[in-house]
């Protein structure tokens, strides 16, 4: 430890982020099997045991939360996950280094903007009163569409917002991974004929392929975490069919119902899923014979 006192030093402050934000507050999910009230603390409020994960399974509409949040992660997983991907690869075959940067800057920039932001633009968009869009289709003689109101449009309208928000900062990761390829590689493939989409195909993505999969199995991992303020600034009550999920079920229960215990359950219960999927999907990964995340 002395020896590399200062790559502990480097690490230190990772370290204390993890253990306080992350490891300390363990001691909450106590409060999942009780009926926890702050007057009492955790020590001396009542246990109940698997009461309020029972209530939960036993809620008219948990299959409806157990549906939106599978169908919003699967369509972020299945039209989200590949772009960044993609454009990484596109960023990488630019030449001219100033217009690279350009380019990776304009497409980083929406990731730094909040949700208040990106929903009053989605607003300023399509609403039916005010939208530019509705403004256009009304200046072509149609009727208005209810973007923000239809059901039918809801889970496509929050991963089009992700999709813009999130496909330029996805691609730092990748972009990484494809600068850790052996340039010589690139070499041999010239000097064998091979275009720069024959590169990419067997050069650049088996490269990177153990990135693709790390990242596939976390955000897999997350499939039963959905963005709370984006979900919560875009929902209204045309949508809450399709729109309720179990982020903003465990906000109505935990912070305006004060019902502290019920919202740490809901939390725990998302947690265990996760862990459950990243396990069961790194053990298929290792079964394909690629390397998994542990």
């Amino acid at each position: 430890m002395v020896q590399y006192r200062y790559m502990y030093l480097l690490v230190l402050p990772g370290f204390l982020y993890f253990l306080i934000f992350k490891m300390v507050p363990f001691w909450g999910l106590i409060a999942a099997f009780q009926n926890y009230s702050p007057m009492l603390g955790v020590l001396h409020s009542k246990w109940v045991g698997f009461k309020h994960f029972i209530d939960l399974f036993e809620y008219e509409h948990f299959y409806i939360l157990l549906r939106n949040t599978f169908f919003i992660n699967l369509f972020s997983i299945v039209f989200l996950f590949p772009l960044p991907i993609v454009l990484s690869i596109m960023l990488n075959e630019v030449r001219h280094e100033v217009f690279k940067r350009i380019n990776q800057s304009i497409v980083y920039m929406p990731h730094f903007l909040s949700w208040v932001i990106v929903a009053s633009l989605t607003f300023f968009l399509l609403s039916t009163d005010v939208g530019l869009v509705n403004k256009a289709i009304r200046g072509a003689g149609l009727e208005p569409i209810a973007f923000l109101q239809e059901p039918n449009y809801f889970w496509g309208l929050l991963t089009a917002q992700n999709i813009w928000k999130d496909t330029g900062w996805g691609t730092i990761i990748f972009l990484a991974a494809i600068a850790g390829v052996d340039p010589s590689r690139y070499e041999a493939a010239v000097i064998d004929g091979a275009g720069r989409m024959k590169q990419i195909w067997h050069i650049t993505l088996p490269a990177i392929r153990p990135t693709i999969l790390i990242l596939l199995i976390l955000r897999l991992g997350q499939i039963a975490d959905v963005s709370f303020e984006q979900v919560l600034l875009m929902i209204n009550p045309l949508v809450l069919k399709v729109g309720d999920v179990f982020d903003t079920y465990a906000y109505q229960q935990g912070i305006l119902s004060g019902q502290t215990s019920v919202g740490v359950a809901v939390g725990m219960f998302k947690g265990i899923v996760g862990i459950i999927l990243v396990m069961i999907s790194n053990f298929v990964v290792k079964k394909l014979g690629h390397e998994g995340i542990y």
